[in-house]
């Protein structure tokens, strides 16, 4: 039967959390130009980049992101009105540029920000009193997606490092004065990159993520232990590839049906609690759909891409992706991009097998 035969006889059936297909490559879906608000932002540093243009709408999402890195290789945030480093959306980032195999020259200077001692000890604690799980988790799967050593990752074995903040319950925890932070993300991260070690992931912190799933309706909750279980598709989305890494099949169609029920009839995604479908929710949602085979992925993919700016938008915007229908706003562009950027580019891979091996260096713009 025809692929596209196929697809409407998919979203025909109201059970879409059974469906599961194999996924070919999926070519950029053409759209006509949508009238989306933009305001004008300041250009920021972004480093050298190569001046090659993109036919492919998805590539220029990974060079524009690529043209946003301060100094041509790191995001900020800002903190009570100061601009301090942004690691953990610079990770992000350069997980981006490998899903879509562009940009690796934007994707090497930023691991090697990354990698400066007061950067990561920022970031991952001093390893003593300070040592924190989530950044340390995907420190370990950039150092694996990036074909470096992760036992020696700025001279730090992050290998080492994250499972030593294995508690005896499972749970991988931080060790803080400031107490646990944890999460479902750290929980789900620590799985995926521990499974790509030759050791493989704890079957205990795969058990602990197991048992922190809400039982009516089957999604996860942001934290763990919360005394009123709400699902939330960004930490639903993680704890499935979590979940799955490096268990062959898997088992969490459970909550795979509670994500797929969260899709809008318009097939976009909103994050807990919103009312509009967001773009980085969207994404980061139909990444993991397209790990799983889910068809859902490709109405979730209709919702996105015509959302991306293209030509009609000043230069400066082309490629990147605003957040939701209140139009361009630099810093929240960014996120949703580098989500956006992982639908892009569906693979079955997804985090667990992600490599930037064959990435082309280039920051590419794109042809209008």
């Amino acid at each position: 039967m025809p692929l596209r035969h196929r697809l409407l006889r998919l979203l025909a059936v109201p059970a879409l959390a059974a469906a599961v297909l194999p996924l070919p490559t999926v070519p950029a879906i053409a759209a006509p130009a949508i009238a989306v608000p933009v305001i004008a932002a300041p250009a920021t540093g972004g480093g050298p980049a190569a001046p090659v243009t993109a036919v492919d709408p998805r590539e220029a999402a990974a060079g524009w992101l690529a043209r946003q890195l301060v100094d041509g290789d790191h995001f900020e945030k800002t903190v009570d009105g100061t601009a301090r480093p942004d690691q953990d959306l610079t990770v992000d980032a350069v997980l981006a540029f490998a899903t879509a195999a562009t940009a690796d020259d934007a994707a090497a200077r930023a691991t090697a920000w990354l990698a400066r001692p007061d950067i990561l000890a920022d970031y991952l604690g001093d390893g003593t009193t300070e040592a924190y799980a989530g950044p340390t988790a995907k420190l370990l799967l950039l150092a694996q997606v990036r074909g470096l050593d992760p036992t020696n990752f700025g001279g730090v074995d992050l290998v080492a490092r994250l499972r030593s903040l294995l508690a005896p319950n499972g749970r991988f925890a931080d060790r803080s004065r400031a107490g646990d932070r944890s999460d479902i993300a750290s929980q789900s991260f620590a799985l995926i990159a521990l499974s790509r070690t030759a050791e493989g992931a704890p079957q205990s912190a795969r058990s602990f993520l197991s048992r922190a799933q809400c039982l009516t309706g089957g999604g996860y909750p942001v934290s763990f232990g919360p005394t009123t279980c709400t699902g939330d598709p960004d930490a639903t989305a993680l704890a499935i590839q979590g979940y799955n890494a490096g268990s062959g099949a898997g088992s969490s169609g459970f909550a795979q049906g509670w994500l797929v029920n969260q899709q809008r009839p318009d097939g976009g995604f909103a994050s807990a609690g919103a009312t509009e479908p967001n773009a980085a929710t969207t994404g980061r949602v139909s990444h993991t759909l397209a790990t799983v085979g889910s068809g859902s992925f490709y109405r979730a993919l209709k919702w996105l891409e015509p959302r991306q700016l293209r030509c009609a938008a000043p230069p400066e915007q082309r490629g990147a992706v605003p957040y939701d229908s209140s139009g361009f706003d630099r810093p929240t562009a960014v996120r949703a991009t580098v989500q956006a950027t992982l639908a892009f580019f569906p693979s079955l891979k997804g985090f667990a097998r992600l490599s930037a091996a064959g990435a082309k260096p280039d920051s590419p713009v794109l042809s209008c």
